[in-house]
Order: C-alpha cells, then sequence, then structure tokens
C-alpha cells in the first residue's frame, strides 16, 4: 500500500486566497488594512527566512507588514518596550515575536507582553486559557493549521483516537485542546506523548490520527504506525546533505498510513495561512472595541 500525500501547499493556497478577498472587502467596507508587526531579536538564519515568507505572504493578502529587528544584545527591556508601542498603536493589529528569542531574555515575559488582541501567534498565556476553556479567540497558527488541513481534507475526526508526539506549549498541548473541543470538527480522544512517556511506539501504534512534533528528524517509523492510519508531520531537520526532512521517516511511513504530509509542502504552509487568517481577525476585532 502507498499513502496519499496531504496537499498542504494546495489547501493552504485556497486559504491565503479566500484571505485575500476577506482583506479587499474590509478595506472597503471598513476602510481598514490589517497590519502585522513581525519582531527579531538577533541575526538567527531560520528566523530571518521566516520573517521573508512572512512578509511575502502579507503583501500578497493585501496585509501590510513590518519587520522591527532588534540587535541580539537587546535587552528585556528593550523587547517589552517595543512591545508596549505596538500594543498601543490602534494601526498595528497583529504582533508576532520570532522565536527562540537569546538565551538572555526570558520567553515568558515576552509572550505576556503581547496584548492578547494582538496575539495572532496565539501564545499569551489569556489565549491559551481561552483554548482550554473552549472558547478560542486566537489558537496557535501551527495546530490552526492542522486542524484546518484535517477540516479541508474531509477527514473525520470525531471519535478517533489522536496521539500527539511532542508537549510544547506552541504545537502539542494547543493542538491536544483543539482537538478535545466539542464540536463535529473535533471531538476526538488524544493521548500526549513526550519524553517521559515508556514505549512511546507503542501509543504512536494505536493512533488513528498520529501528530509528530518530536523534533528529532526521521525517528517515526513505519514499526510505530497503525495501517491506514493518518500521519501528519510537524518536524522539519535539514540533513548533511543539504535535504529536507520531517520528524518522520517518510518512505517507510508512506507505504502504511493512508494519508501523510511531506516535508516541505505539509503543516508548513499552513502555519504561515493560519498566521494571515488570525491577523485578519485581530483587525475586524479591533472594530468592535
Amino acid at each position: 500500500m502507498t499513502s496519499r500525500i496531504f496537499d498542504g501547499r494546495g489547501v493552504a493556497k485556497a486559504i491565503r486566497e479566500h484571505v485575500r478577498q476577506e482583506v479587499a472587502k474590509l478595506r472597503v467596507q471598513a476602510d481598514t488594512t490589517p497590519s502585522l508587526v513581525s519582531i527579531i531579536v538577533g541575526d538567527d538564519p531560520a528566523s530571518a527566512l521566516y520573517a521573508k515568507t512572512k512578509e511575502n505572504s502579507c503583501r500578497a493578502a493585501g496585509i501590510n507588514h513590518t519587520l522591527y529587528r532588534l540587535p541580539a544584545d537587546a535587552n528585556e527591556d528593550k523587547v517589552l518596550e517595543a512591545l508596549a508601542r505596538f500594543n498601543e498603536d490602534r494601526r498595528v493589529h497583529g504582533i508576532i515575536v520570532q522565536f527562540p528569542l537569546p538565551h538572555h531574555i526570558p520567553e515568558r515575559r515576552v509572550r505576556c507582553g503581547i496584548s492578547p488582541l494582538k496575539d495572532v501567534d496565539g501564545i499569551h498565556p489569556e489565549n491559551l486559557g481561552l483554548l482550554m476553556m473552549g472558547a478560542p479567540r486566537f489558537v496557535p497558527c501551527t495546530p490552526l493549521g492542522i486542524w484546518m488541513l484535517l477540516q479541508q481534507s474531509h477527514i473525520e475526526v470525531q471519535g478517533r483516537h489522536a496521539v500527539i508526539l511532542g508537549r510544547s506549549n506552541v504545537v502539542g498541548r494547543p493542538l491536544a485542546a483543539l482537538l478535545l473541543q466539542k464540536d463535529c470538527h473535533s471531538n476526538a480522544t488524544v493521548t500526549v506523548c513526550h519524553t517521559g512517556t515508556r514505549n512511546i511506539e507503542y501509543y504512536a501504534s494505536q493512533a488513528d490520527i498520529l501528530v509528530a512534533a518530536m523534533g528529532q528528524p526521521k525517528i517515526v517509523q513505519a514499526s510505530w504506525v497503525k495501517p491506514r492510519a493518518i500521519v501528519i508531520d510537524v518536524g522539519i531537520h535539514q540533513l548533511a546533505d543539504g535535504t529536507l526532512c520531517g520528524d518522520v521517516d517518510f518512505d517507510q511511513v508512506s507505504t502504511v498510513a493512508s494519508l501523510v504530509t511531506p516535508v516541505p509542502g505539509g503543516v508548513g504552509p499552513m502555519t504561515v495561512a493560519m498566521l494571515l487568517q488570525n491577523t485578519l481577525d485581530a483587525a475586524r476585532l479591533s472594530l468592535t472595541r
């Protein structure tokens, strides 16, 4: 059996086009153009590449994008001062801080420094709390992208067993909360595995929907996967030969799974598309305040 490939790029393209149309309507109907500010501290090449991808995607959708750079030796106060300024600027609807930050800046303080009404990356404790309560405002972009990919691909989630490998605050935990929502597009039974999980292969092999977010290249093998399971690969790694791979051994797993996301071209494009959607939603929200 050879699995089908999730078309993350195709679904993301359709979402981006929908956002572009809605942005154009908002500009005409409310004289408002959604605006996103990306804050980068330091000169990490991966952060710079992601910022460029966001800038190009925003431009194509008609969203204003500003890249605000701070030097690597900027202290916590400088970052919080910048956040406070953009929080107060009514022309700015969304704020995203590029992580990881330099080691001397505490990420928790920065997350809390973003206005929860402009937190389009869904990382503020208030937004994470609303998600846990079943009343989400802004959901972190990667979990939201996974959820939308399942929905747009007509994958039945309700009543199925989803196993998430990884408990990070930006993927594993919020995705678990999202899949547990009591609605027709979620309502799954969710197991979250992590570094303290014994016999993780066993839990993975019980999944109808398996999400790999472990940060280890090709760790998920075919023996981990239930026949005809749906496999979603969140990881992305560059190998010594320059090629990219995910947390899933794609060649092996694609002989067992019914659907599997490629790397690149699976979850990544969905993450960017959800950032655009969240920025549009933040602009709409600003009109109610």
